[in-house]
């Protein structure tokens, strides 16, 4: 069941990052920054979860929910930075 609803969790924080990667479009000096701050919310949730998640115990278990956190969080800054350029 954990290790279930992690990987879920990660599939749908790829996805969805992927998409909004693709739909925001090729790299210019717009999309730049905007994929600059994508890899810097992943990077800053990456190193909150080596703080907060332990390391000896369900190391694996916590290691899946940590990427699956980190790509989610990326997918959902996209989603909202792509609503808010391109929809207003």
């Amino acid at each position: 069941m954990l290790i279930g609803s992690g990987f879920i969790l990660l599939l749908v924080g790829v996805i969805l990052t992927c998409v909004f990667q693709k739909k925001i479009g090729k790299t210019d000096e717009r999309t730049m920054q905007i994929a600059l701050k994508s890899a810097l919310i992943m990077l800053c949730v990456i190193i909150l979860c080596d703080i907060i998640f332990p390391k000896d115990y369900m190391w694996q278990i916590f290691f899946l929910f940590k990427y699956s956190l980190t790509f989610l969080a990326s997918g959902i800054y996209l989603a909202v930075r792509y609503k808010k350029d391109f929809f207003n």
